[in-house]
C-alpha cells in the first residue's frame, strides 16, 4: 500500500481486501487501519471470526487447507463482478476486450 495504491483511497471507492488468516493477517491489519486513517471504506473477505478492527464490513468465507484459500476467497470477488457488470449494464456474456486465444509468431 504505497505511492499509487494510496492515492487512490477515498471515501467514495470501496476498497476490497481478501484475507486469510494466515501469517500475513497482522499485515493486512495494518493496510486496513491505513485504509480507515484516509477514511476509505473497506470490505474484507476472510475466514470466520472477529476482526480487530471495528467499522468494516466482512464476508465470512468457510476456513479449509491453507491451499485452497485463493480459491475460496476468489467466489465473492467473482460474484461481486458479476453483479456490478449487470447493474452497469454490460454484457456479461461477452466482457469487452477479452481475448480468448492467443497467437504466437
Amino acid at each position: 500500500m504505497k505511492h499509487g495504491p494510496l492515492a487512490l483511497i477515498s471515501p467514495e471507492t470501496p476498497t476490497i481486501i481478501a484475507m486469510p488468516r494466515d501469517d500475513l493477517f497482522a499485515k493486512n491489519i495494518s493496510a486496513i487501519e491505513e485504509i480507515r486513517a484516509r477514511s476509505g471504506p473497506v470490505i474484507a473477505i476472510t475466514h470466520p471470526g472477529e476482526l480487530p478492527v471495528a467499522g468494516i464490513d466482512a464476508f465470512a468465507v468457510p476456513k479449509s487447507e491453507p491451499e485452497l484459500d485463493p480459491i475460496l476467497l476468489t467466489v465473492p470477488l467473482q460474484l461481486l463482478a458479476y453483479h456490478v457488470a449487470r447493474e452497469r449494464g454490460g454484457d456479461i456474456d461477452r466482457p469487452r476486450n477479452l481475448v480468448k486465444s492467443v497467437t504466437v509468431e
